[in-house]
C-alpha cells in the first residue's frame, strides 16, 4: 500500500512485519528524558493469531498492509465459523470466529458489519460501536441495594451475559458497547 511514519501508527492499523500483515492491537508514544522518542506497538499476526511487541523509533518508515474493507451483512454462526453475505453481490463467506474473539456474542442477524481482506482471505471483522440486544433472564433486584451504583448480571438474547444497572427488567431491550462490551442505556 504505502509507507508511514512510525510516529502515526495507531490502534487497528494493518502494517506489514516480517512479510506478514499485523494489526496493531495497542500503540504507545513514549518520550524518554535523552534520546528520540519511541513507539511501542503490539501486533497480533493475522495468519497465527499470535501476538507479539516491537518498538520503533517515531521517524521509521513503516510499510502498511494493503488491506481491504467489505461492508458485508452478518447471516449466522456455523460451528466455528460466522457466515457473512455480501449484499451486493449475495456472495457469502464464512470467517473463522476467532477473528470476531470476544464480539462474536454483540452479532445478530442482518447486522452490517466490515470485513477486511488481505488478498482473498479475510483477515479481520469490524463490528458497529453499539448493538440493541433484548434481555432474556434478569434476577429481581433487591430493595435497599443502591450504594456506590450496583450492578445484576444479565443474559441476553444472543447468550452472552453482562453487568446492567439493578432496573434493568427481563424483556428491556439494552445497547452495549462493542468494542468494551459495557452497558451504555436502555432502548427507549
Amino acid at each position: 500500500m504505502g509507507n508511514i511514519n512510525a510516529g502515526n501508527i495507531a490502534k487497528g492499523m494493518y502494517l506489514m512485519f516480517k512479510d506478514v500483515p499485523q494489526q496493531v492491537m495497542k500503540a504507545d508514544f513514549m518520550a524518554p528524558g535523552k534520546g528520540s522518542p519511541i513507539m511501542r506497538v503490539k501486533f497480533k499476526n493475522v495468519q497465527t493469531g499470535s501476538v507479539q511487541d516491537f518498538t520503533y523509533k517515531t521517524n521509521e518508515s513503516v510499510e502498511e498492509a494493503d488491506v481491504e474493507k467489505k461492508e458485508m451483512q452478518f447471516l449466522y454462526r456455523d460451528g466455528e465459523d460466522v457466515v457473512f453475505m455480501d449484499p451486493r453481490t449475495f456472495e457469502q463467506v464464512s470467517v473463522p470466529v476467532s477473528l470476531v474473539e470476544d464480539q462474536v456474542g454483540f452479532l445478530i442477524a442482518d447486522m452490517k458489519c466490515y470485513v477486511t481482506w488481505w488478498g482473498e482471505k479475510p483477515i479481520g471483522v469490524i463490528l458497529p460501536p453499539h448493538v440493541n440486544l433484548k434481555v432474556v433472564e434478569a434476577p429481581d433486584s433487591v430493595a435497599g441495594n443502591r450504594v456506590n451504583a450496583p450492578k445484576k448480571l444479565v443474559k441476553l438474547e444472543t447468550g452472552i451475559e453482562v453487568q446492567v444497572p439493578l432496573f434493568i427488567k427481563e424483556g428491556e431491550m439494552i445497547i452495549l458497547d462493542t468494542t468494551t462490551g459495557e452497558y451504555i442505556s436502555r432502548v427507549n
